[in-house]
């Protein structure tokens, strides 16, 4: 049996990582810096919370991190904390670069001193930039501008360079966009659009509806860390960047509909922007053919099926949604 640290199991992505690590029999800590404003997180939502050992600390103190490996005697980290809101960090870039870089290298300075047998660090598709040729392969240079894209991008070459240079078994996942019931944080574009449509008022937009995004389900997302760590047993996987997504871009503008016509509403998107929004790039999808071809991994969950079950969940859990008006 493993026992797998997961930093930031409080949030969205990390609390599926967490419940699907739970149901394959792991022991999980979850480390976040403290509670979320809003009164339950999704770890609470999944009814997994009471399953995990939380603990509350902050990613740069380095003794903390190394108290927390050795006394869960932990085997896999899964390293999901991130400032990951765009628009934020783009007004407060200070605050993304500690948590985003300096915080990933103390957390694998720790896990290199308590020798950890698996390093799992989330990048994103957006450390790539704007490349001018889709999909975009973990061969591709890193070609950040924006200031989440660079403090994405300083992590995932930190954090490679860490199995040639000092041997820690360690990948990056560049992952595109995450999506499923239990996102609270509706300053994204699918629980916005979801709860929207399901209380009747119209999803915002803050673009023209024209760029273009890869969409990956949360629980084809967690099966991709899980599966990325387990090849970790493997020095040929070790120090490498593994994409994971749908494989081809979708609209947003499509998107939005296609979440109106799933919810049974005709409610028509709040138009905001011009074109792309400032600091977002247009068009972006990744290929995920380097992961499928060295661990066998494939999503399971086409849009329209992972919409659907997105919106049936927010459906079951009127608590998780925005109040109204």
């Amino acid at each position: 049996m493993s026992v797998a640290l997961v930093t930031g199991a409080r949030g969205f992505a990390g609390a599926w990582l967490a419940r699907a690590l739970l149901e394959r029999g792991d022991e999980v800590v979850s480390l976040d810096r403290g509670r979320p404003e809003r009164p339950r997180s999704t770890l609470s939502l999944l009814g997994v919370e009471s399953e995990v050992a939380d603990v509350v600390g902050d990613l740069r103190d380095g003794e903390l991190l190394r108290l927390i490996l050795r006394e869960h005697r932990v085997t896999d980290v899964y390293h999901l904390a991130a400032e990951a809101i765009v628009g934020t960090v783009r007004r407060s870039p200070v605050r993304a670069f500690e948590t985003n870089v300096r915080g990933t290298w103390t957390l694998l300075d720790a896990c290199l001193a308590e020798r950890v047998e698996r390093v799992v660090v989330a990048s994103s598709d957006k450390a790539y930039g704007a490349q001018t040729t889709v999909p975009y392969r973990e061969d591709f240079a890193l070609a950040a501008t924006a200031p989440y894209e660079a403090s994405k991008a300083a992590a995932d070459v930190i954090a490679r360079s860490y199995w040639p240079s000092y041997g820690l078994p360690v990948a990056v996942t560049r992952f595109a966009n995450i999506y499923g019931g239990g996102d609270l944080n509706f300053s994204r574009l699918v629980p916005e659009a979801i709860c929207a449509a399901l209380d009747g008022r119209a999803p915002v937009l803050r673009s023209d509806g024209s760029p273009e995004r890869d969409f990956l389900y949360v629980t084809d997302a967690a099966d991709a860390y899980i599966t990325i760590a387990a090849g970790l047993d493997r020095d040929e996987l070790r120090g490498e960047a593994f994409n994971a997504g749908g494989g081809r871009p979708h609209r947003v503008g499509e998107v939005v509909a296609t979440i109106a016509r799933l919810a049974g509403t005709g409610v028509a998107p709040d138009v905001r922007g011009d074109g792309n929004p400032e600091g977002e790039i247009d068009r972006q999808f990744v290929d995920p053919t380097k992961l499928r071809e060295a661990c066998g991994w494939s999503p399971s969950v086409e849009l329209d099926d992972g919409l659907a079950r997105a919106i049936e969940w927010y459906r079951a859990h009127p608590e998780a949604r925005p109040p109204v008006g």
